[in-house]
């Protein structure tokens, strides 16, 4: 090993070592209370948290009721992967220990909610579901793009609103810590919601005689949030491993080899567990009895999803939809057939 590498390799140790960040609570945990958001009754939460609360209760329901939509968006990203961005029960943390660890999963968990909560917020103020936000009021008069001239009307999407809201809240935390570990939230947290701004459109209508077209009414959409998760998914695949500066301000990249990560990349400092076997410290809940697809290559493989334990296989009856028919007019209907298959299953670890 050279100097630069055994170097480099001092750093991160010092680094995850005083990693100071503990992983209490979270506000996440206002999604298991449903509307009935109470500021108080919300573990975790730092004072300008608490006070962003209750200073704006109809903003925290409308979180409080999308946090399950994010956490659904991650598990579908990593259904098919040992760790499926699974939850915890009861835990105030929400994904329990898994998040001690400051792997490429944290960074993506962090990436996502924050995303999730610009979106959330973005649609609730053009539903008019927040008093002090509605639709984008910078978007009135005129202006151009590739096709000519057009002229803004309906009701643009707020996103910048929730952005900044976004920003105040969920960054509360992590700007009060300060330590290393809260600085990779506050960048991952940024790349979440830059993620949502980036797939917002332009979208018109045609006035005119006949369809002509000769005026446009347009205004800016958010996309569906499965485009938000595709793209962090695809930035989870290549996200930076990074140790901190010198200055203890900011990244740089772990190894020479790779580029130096941008504001749109999540960062990360430790390798990730292989999530094979139950383990409370890294916070994984292992893959026995996951269901595995036993022709498949892939990360759903047996092979892969059981780490080699091999797999049990049962025969499972079920009731699918089927000899469906289009009948004028306007229905579908469908008979009820009963089919049997195999399905594969993980061995659990031995225990001794």
């Amino acid at each position: 090993m050279n100097l630069l590498s055994s170097g480099i390799c001092f750093y991160l140790s010092v680094v995850i070592c005083c990693l100071a960040s503990s992983v209490d609570a979270s506000w996440w945990y206002m999604g298991t209370l449903g509307t009935q958001v109470m500021c108080d009754n919300v573990p975790g939460l730092v004072n300008k948290q608490r006070q962003l609360c209750r200073q704006h209760p109809k903003i925290m329901q409308a979180i409080g009721a999308g946090i399950q939509d994010w956490i659904g968006e991650c598990q579908h990203q990593f259904r098919s992967h040992r760790w499926n961005c699974n939850t915890m029960a009861r835990d105030h943390t929400v994904f329990g220990r898994l998040l001690l660890r400051s792997s490429r999963e944290a960074a993506f968990v962090y990436a996502i909610s924050s995303a999730g909560v610009v979106h959330t917020l973005t649609r609730a103020c053009s539903q008019g579901e927040i008093e002090s936000c509605s639709c984008d009021p910078e978007k009135k008069g005129t202006s151009r793009d590739a096709k000519g001239a057009f002229a803004w009307g309906g009701c643009s999407d707020n996103v910048d609103y929730a952005v900044t809201f976004a920003q105040a809240f969920v960054d509360a935390k992590e700007k009060k810590e300060r330590d290393a570990r809260a600085l990779m939230n506050l960048h991952n947290n940024r790349a979440g919601r830059k993620a949502v701004k980036r797939f917002m459109t332009l979208e018109c209508k045609c006035h005119g005689v006949s369809g002509s077209c000769t005026v446009r009414t347009c205004w800016r959409a958010l996309a569906e949030f499965r485009h938000t998760g595709d793209y962090l998914r695809r930035r989870y695949d290549g996200a930076a491993q990074v140790v901190m500066n010198q200055y203890g301000t900011g990244f740089t990249r772990a190894f020479r080899t790779f580029k130096k990560p941008t504001k749109n990349d999540l960062v990360y400092f430790e390798n990730s567990p292989d999530y094979c076997i139950r383990d409370q410290e890294s916070g994984s809940v292992g893959t026995g009895g996951r269901v595995c697809n036993r022709t498949s290559r892939g990360a759903d493989s047996c092979e892969v999803m059981c780490c080699g334990r091999g797999y049990d296989t049962s025969r499972v009856s079920r009731t699918t939809k089927c000899e469906c028919r289009f009948h004028w007019c306007c229905s579908v209907r469908c008979r009820d057939c009963a089919e049997t298959v195999d399905v594969h299953t993980c061995k659990a670890q031995e225990t001794t």
